[in-house]
């Protein structure tokens, strides 16, 4: 039978809107990382150093943290760590939150 297009099937048409879902995914990772950049300048660059690279003080090597022990990470940065991390509780919003794990787990 000629005349009518034949219709994909629905297979073909999925894996390009997977595609498209896992770049925009990647996409907003990155975006995260870039903007937990910026609350890691405002709270843990002075004592976890630049780009995380411990200046050589007693601190915690962050590019090391365990990328799947978000817990643990949130408990540290809300309730410090004494004696010489001070908690966050107050001063770092949910969000500011996230996108900073979203920097650490970028490894800097």
């Amino acid at each position: 039978m000629r005349g009518a297009p034949r219709a994909q099937p629905p297979r073909t048409r999925v894996i390009p809107v997977l595609a498209i879902c896992v770049a925009l995914c990647a996409a907003a990772r990155a975006d995260d990382a870039d903007l937990g950049r910026e609350v890691y300048d405002d709270f843990c660059v002075t004592c976890h150093g630049r780009d995380m690279v411990n200046p050589g003080g007693v601190t915690f090597d962050l590019r090391k943290f365990p990328k799947e022990d978000f817990e643990r990470f949130r408990n540290a940065v809300l309730d410090g760590k004494p004696p010489a991390m001070p908690p966050w509780r107050d001063k770092i919003s949910d969000d500011d939150l996230k996108v900073l794990w979203a920097y650490v787990r970028s490894g800097g």
